[in-house]
């Protein structure tokens, strides 16, 4: 068992007491670290480092620490860990790696000024790092394509001139920020996706709606290597539109729209599009309520699609005593049938995103609860995954207004960062494992 070989590593620098370098075994020259995350360069190339707050052993290839040997987690319990003061109130946040340039999470604010902004991990919390101008930012998304890097904002408003874009930032390596790189006009743009597809590089905006009508198409770009620009590739009809959710399945590319009121009613069909002879075709259309997110996650071989559903409205007919108390549901794909079918429905409060993470050998889903029709101080839930009795609720964490989930890992841990969308802070909770 992987515990039997940490624990004499563990005793022997309790032995040792300090020295931050030692030999692992005598007559050798294999040298292992201790303390905090030390560089890995070339100089350190073939040396180990053993991370006590993981119980991990990593080995240095010259540019990365790779893993060796890591005992496997189990989540005990959630705490707060960093209260993060944001510009204004958050909708949605991206964390994201720049490498050999460190752990970042931009939040999309929804005020401007001040715009929204890019903080940085540093010394085990997110430090502010830079302050872009956007317009009632929603959601950012953070691709490559080679060796450029890009983070684009969805604006869900004009700017002071009465335009209206969104923009693909870029990451300057000269000035170590991101720099505008190109607008692209959208209408209350909720949300990007980037995916390849054959060794192409797509960008998908979900546009919610256009003055009043939210019957409009969202827009698909392909990059184009020459111009260096995306450029429209294809439209799809959608329904005041919030997400956009790419996955691939063996040779097969999928995108999933949650589609979230169509003028009189939440209680729309949203659809799954399979990418066929260059272009996306209707796979199969799901009901759901006001939907708001889809997640897709593996668990072994299998493959599930989690809807996040808002709240049910429908101008015609009598409404419900609460809009808000609402299942959610899970799918998952059923190759002999080829579509996916209803595997789990759990209860929600008005929610607005799902996460998929998981520690040691468990997985987890967590739900971004936001409003129960009262109050918007309301639990929002970490589900684990127990087998043939799908998600249980594990945890029930106090959220506000919760609008955003982000997991992360650092060499120091794992970490849940959540976003506000009434008020200015998110908060950073720290997964206590055993």
């Amino acid at each position: 068992m992987p515990i039997r070989v940490a624990r004499p590593v563990l005793r022997l620098s309790s032995v040792l007491r300090v020295p931050t370098l030692f030999h692992l075994c005598p007559g050798t020259n294999m040298k292992v670290t201790l303390g905090s995350r030390p560089p890995c360069t070339k100089q350190e190339k073939a040396q180990f480092w053993f991370n006590a707050s993981r119980r991990g052993l990593y080995l240095c290839d010259g540019s990365a620490w790779i893993s060796m040997l890591e005992v496997k987690q189990r989540l005990d319990y959630v705490e707060e860990y960093q209260d993060l003061v944001t510009n204004s109130e958050t909708m949605g946040i991206e964390v994201f790696t720049i490498p050999r340039v460190g752990l970042f999470a931009a939040t999309a604010n929804r005020h401007s000024p001040p715009g929204s902004a890019i903080y940085k991990w540093t010394d085990g919390k997110f430090v502010l790092y830079q302050n872009i101008p956007t317009y009632q930012a929603q959601s950012w998304k953070y691709f490559t394509i080679g060796k450029k890097i890009f983070l684009a904002v969805a604006n869900f408003e004009q700017n002071d001139k009465g335009q209206e874009f969104s923009v693909i930032y870029k990451w300057s390596h000269r000035k170590e920020k991101f720099v505008t790189y190109q607008r692209i006009t959208t209408h209350s743009a909720r949300d990007w996706e980037a995916f390849v597809i054959e060794g192409e590089a797509f960008l998908a905006v979900v546009n919610h709606r256009e003055g009043n009508n939210h019957n409009i198409d969202s827009v698909i770009y392909r990059w184009n290597p020459s111009t260096g620009l995306f450029e429209t590739n294809q439209t799809i009809p959608t329904s005041g539109a919030y997400d956009w959710e790419f996955f691939a399945i063996g040779p097969y590319s999928f995108l999933a729209v949650a589609n979230t009121f169509n003028g009189t009613s939440t209680n729309i069909y949203s659809h799954i599009y399979i990418w066929i002879s260059g272009s996306f075709q209707l796979f199969q259309s799901i009901l759901t309520f006001g939907a708001a997110d889809w997640e897709v996650f593996h668990i072994g071989d299998r493959v599930f699609l989690a809807v996040a559903n808002s709240h049910s409205y429908d101008s015609r007919i009598p409404a419900p005593s609460n809009f808000y108390a609402i299942n959610s549901s899970i799918y998952e794909l059923n190759i002999t049938a080829q579509m996916f079918v209803k595997f789990q429905d759990l209860l929600t409060y008005s929610a607005l995103d799902w996460e998929f993470f998981s520690v040691g050998d468990d997985y987890f889903l967590v739900v971004a609860n936001s409003f129960d029709g009262f109050t918007f101080s309301i639990n929002s839930i970490i589900y684990r995954w127990q087998g043939y009795e799908g998600f249980v609720a594990a945890h029930r964490l106090p959220t506000v207004g919760c609008r955003d989930w982000e997991a992360f890992n650092t060499t120091e841990g794992s970490y849940l960062l959540y976003s506000s969308a009434k008020e200015p802070l998110s908060k950073v909770l720290k997964l206590k494992t055993t």
